[in-house]
């Protein structure tokens, strides 16, 4: 892999990993688009350098984070997760089938823009401004909202803070839950994907995850690079996406997502 795509790859994650946007679908339009071979390493790349993008959630919000204080607020994230660690295992092949179909994952951006056009007016009235408010129970639904993103384009962070409205929480509260939620979520995934996942019938190595990106300098240089870089960008896209959630609310994000995926759609289906 070129170093400067695996750069590119990596910003395009960490700005897009918190948005409603769907970093997944950027991440494959972009390697698609740049001509990247779909190989085993590319994907675990792209899944291994959302470990950065974990680590600016726990910087940018340190104080929640270390507050052992407030057991609760673990247990809230432990029983949110669940959902899409189960769902997550038992679907993972289907999920994986759809990653290569653009066409499909482009329209999935588009719907996903129309409902966000709308999200603000169904969601009128919150009652719960921070995580305090949040039970177990609020927790749990977000979780299973979360899995929504389990289809391609749709977008882990657009589902659970819309899971979060849902269950009385204001934009801001919701978003931050999101962003809380992500943590474990992603943390289970690129575990997953490195020492599990890559474990395959024709050379039974839990490790082979490891051992791809062990396998020569250059792996262990992207590596290390692209987390740093999304670890970099996600933190900033975190503090952005909260000022223009708030003063703007959803309407950019859906038109960006509707714009964006029309062009997508007009070029995979035209053109490719």
């Amino acid at each position: 892999m070129d170093l400067i795509k695996a750069i590119i790859i990596a910003i395009i994650e960490g700005l897009t990993e918190y948005l409603p946007i769907s970093s997944t679908a950027h991440m494959g339009f972009a390697a698609n688009l740049m001509g990247m071979q779909e190989d085993e390493f590319l994907k675990m790349f792209q899944v291994s350098i959302q470990f950065g993008a974990i680590l600016s959630v726990v910087v940018a919000y340190w104080k929640k984070f270390f507050d052992f204080n407030n057991i609760k607020f673990y247990f809230k994230l432990a029983y949110a997760v669940i959902p899409a660690l189960v769902l997550g295992y038992l679907f993972d092949d289907k999920i994986e089938a759809i990653l290569g179909n653009q066409i499909a994952i482009s329209s999935v951006l588009v719907l996903g823009g129309v409902v966000l056009l709308f999200a603000d007016k169904w969601f009128k009235n919150p009652t719960i401004d921070d995580e305090k408010g949040i039970t177990v129970k609020k927790a749990v639904t977000i979780g299973f909202w979360q899995c929504l993103a389990m289809m391609p384009g749709t977008s882990r962070s657009a589902a659970s803070i819309i899971g979060g409205m849902t269950q009385g929480l204001t934009r801001k509260a919701a978003a931050e839950f999101s962003f809380f939620l992500a943590v474990p979520t992603m943390l289970a995934v690129t575990v997953y994907s490195i020492f599990v996942k890559t474990w395959g019938k024709e050379t039974p190595n839990p490790q082979k995850g490891y051992e791809m990106i062990m396998a020569s300098n250059d792996h262990i240089m992207i590596f290390v690079i692209g987390n740093v870089v999304a670890f970099i960008v996600a933190l900033i896209a975190i503090k952005a996406f909260i000022g223009v959630l708030n003063k703007y609310g959803f309407k950019p994000w859906g038109w960006y997502r509707i714009f964006v995926g029309l062009a997508l759609l007009i070029y995979f289906y035209f053109f490719k």
